[in-house]
């Protein structure tokens, strides 16, 4: 007795199914999206606040930044502004922003920086050793990013021969090379998150335009122990 011939159906193996690795969202909630496997980048799309933008246009030269500032989940923010209208609008997004950061990791504590960049701070691609860091860009230029599918991570660091991202043989055919919008949070998930040893988002600091300088921004990393 002769079997029948199994399907066409039968005979296709099941299709992984594409895991995204940005993940954008228009609502703060949307970015507990960092936690799905292989997402390497969520960010939350905000419109520029106004106030923001004329502080920083009015005081970016008196702003002493680059210094890091251990602050506790929930508690007062004690960054040293120069006093210009506008600024309690910028400390309330400063702690409006560590706060959504400190609930969605559930960590104690968060190292916040404030940085006044004239040219890139980190200009060649690399992967941060962290688990997941905040960042927001309020003036100038966002980060840029590489989606994995357009990069070769055995040219990053030392295997770039010391050679520019462009050269390096880092950028695949045809790559394109993405931007977190300004003003928008993002969450770069580093080398050091769960399960993510060999990967993490491939990132680099923008070139500035003079129109643009100085860039402004904060980083947040989490604190588990003091």
């Amino acid at each position: 007795m002769i079997a029948p011939s199994p399907s066409s159906a039968s005979l296709t193996a099941p299709q992984p199914v594409p895991r995204p690795h940005t993940w954008s969202c228009d609502t703060p909630g949307g970015m507990v999206g960092i936690f799905e496997p292989g997402v390497q980048l969520a960010f939350y799309r905000r419109q520029p606040d106004p106030r923001i933008a004329a502080y920083l246009e009015a005081a970016v030269s008196a702003m002493h930044a680059g210094r890091s500032l251990l602050v506790q989940a929930g508690g007062a923010i004690p960054l040293d502004l120069p006093d210009r209208p506008g600024r309690a609008a910028l400390l309330g997004d400063v702690e409006w922003i560590t706060g959504l950061y400190t609930d969605l990791l559930g960590c104690p504590a968060a190292a916040l920086r404030i940085e006044v960049l004239d040219k890139p701070m980190c200009p060649r691609f690399h992967v941060d050793r962290t688990g997941i860091r905040l960042t927001c860009t309020w003036r100038g230029p966002g980060t840029e990013f590489l989606d994995d599918a357009w990069a070769n991570r055995e040219r990053l660091g030392a295997g770039s021969g010391g050679r520019p991202d462009e050269e390096s043989g880092l950028l695949r055919a045809g790559a394109t090379v993405a931007h977190v919008p300004t003003f928008a949070i993002a969450l770069l998930k580093g080398s050091l998150w769960q399960d993510n040893d060999g990967r993490g988002l491939i990132h680099r600091s923008p070139a500035i335009p003079a129109a643009d300088a100085p860039r402004v921004m904060m980083s947040l990393d989490a604190v588990w122990e003091r």
